[in-house]
């Protein structure tokens, strides 16, 4: 694996560590603003809100640009985001910070995803983009518990402060180690926006959307009930938030050969535990050892939900493969600003601190069925497309007639191939491709 893959996981661990940070933080930020934990949710919200405008929008705008310059502006958006809101001088000022820090979220990973895979050889591809993605998932471990702790003693503002630091770190070893990449010959964004207009992938990106919702109605106050509802110290915050990081850590790791497999039963599986857990979740906070597993079980469950579906998006937009991967992490970030923000409306009603769990599971409930239905249709479009197929190119039956020597033979499921151009074929879909 070449160097240049590094930067890559370094510039994601940094991403990763801004995006989720804030979640240890929020009870510090409210003291210190003299706002409600409810209400600094919000700034859990504005960051998700900037992935998912700065994702199409400056994946668009970046289209012509070189790969390696794209990548060092991106990164240099994020560090003047992390900044700006360590200087923040009031609330406002703070969430106008953090939507900063969120724009170049989804382009970085959007683009950072082809750059990784152009690094390597062919066969190899997969593996790099997962190198670089090993940044998000030891920032979940590592990063966003060491930041919480260093916000704890010295105050959040040296928190992203240090992120800031982080980002600069990283653009100097983008600008080191990664190659010139140009932009391919074929790269247009209008070819890419119609690739997103397939109904299979905007199925995809709403179950991400509403099931990942679930997830980020509880991670998003899991500090505030690690300590006032499973009655911990504030100390076993980065317990409890790198505790929710190893499970993340193992569903990814899980999710990989479960996807290869079968990929909408993993999707399935996934949701359908993630509703399980969430709702079990309240009935157990007071059980600390009880408590714990449960928040391993919900890292754990929630992002195994992440790899079928970014394949699924993938697969059913191929001719767009930047756009769908960046929209994919506006559609996840639309969830954490949803999620986030529907359970804080939960507490804010005074149904308890728990009460974003069963909040969350109605949503994971919600992207099972959505995920269904595309299923459904998948099925159902591959079955009309080799009806259509099989009638459009079968002659006419006449019996005294032979059929005409041009004919092509049938294949086993009886479609038949086309005498026409690709082109004149018929679109009634793709088929499924899980």
């Amino acid at each position: 694996m070449p160097l240049a893959l590094l930067a890559l996981a370094v510039s994601a661990f940094g991403i990763g560590t801004t995006e989720f940070v804030m979640m240890g933080l929020l009870p510090n930020v409210a003291d210190d603003l003299g706002t409600s934990v409810p209400t600094a949710g919000y700034l859990v919200s504005a960051y998700a809100i900037g992935v998912v405008l700065g994702a199409p929008l400056l994946t668009g705008l970046g289209s012509r640009v070189p790969r390696k310059k794209m990548l060092l502006l991106l990164m240099a958006l994020f560090t003047i985001g992390n900044l700006a809101s360590a200087l923040a001088p009031d609330f406002g000022w703070l969430v106008a910070g953090r939507l900063l820090a969120g724009l170049p979220h989804g382009a970085f990973f959007g683009v950072g995803a082809v750059v990784a895979a152009r690094l390597v050889s062919e066969g190899r591809q997969a593996r790099a983009v997962a190198t670089m993605f090993l940044g998000l998932t030891v920032a979940n471990i590592v990063g966003v518990p060491a930041a919480t702790l260093l916000g704890q003693h010295l105050g959040w503002r040296a928190t992203f402060l240090v992120v800031a630091a982080i980002g600069l770190a990283a653009m100097a070893a983008l600008a080191r180690l990664v190659p010139h990449i140009p932009v391919e010959a074929h790269q247009d964004v209008r070819r890419e926006l119609r690739a997103l207009g397939n109904r299979q992938v905007l199925l995809g990106l709403l179950t991400a959307v509403f099931g990942f919702a679930g997830v980020f109605a509880v991670y998003s106050y899991l500090s505030a009930m690690t300590t006032k509802a499973m009655g911990f110290g504030e100390s076993s915050v980065t317990l409890v938030l790198a505790l929710f990081g190893i499970g993340m850590t193992l569903g990814a790791l899980a999710a990989g050969p479960l996807t290869d497999r079968a990929l909408r039963p993993t999707l399935y599986g996934s949701l359908g535990a993630l509703a399980v857990v969430l709702v079990a979740f309240p009935f157990t906070v007071h059980v600390p050892w009880a408590a714990l597993t449960m928040v391993v079980l919900l890292g754990a469950v929630g992002f195994m939900t992440t790899t079928p579906l970014q394949m699924l998006v993938m697969n059913k937009a191929k001719d767009a493969p930047t756009l769908a991967s960046a929209s994919n992490h506006s559609a996840f970030n639309l969830a954490n600003a949803g999620g986030a923000w529907l359970g804080g409306v939960a507490i804010a009603a005074g149904w308890g601190w728990t009460s974003p769990a069963f909040v969350g599971a109605v949503l994971a409930v919600a992207g099972l069925a959505i995920a269904a239905t595309a299923g459904f249709l998948d099925r159902g479009e591959g079955k009309s497309s080799r009806v259509v197929a099989a009638h459009a190119a079968r002659p006419a039956a006449t019996p005294a007639s032979p059929a005409p020597s041009s004919a092509r033979p049938a294949f086993e499921d009886g479609t038949v191939t086309r005498d026409e151009p690709e082109a004149a074929w018929p679109s009634a879909g793709s088929g499924p491709s899980s």
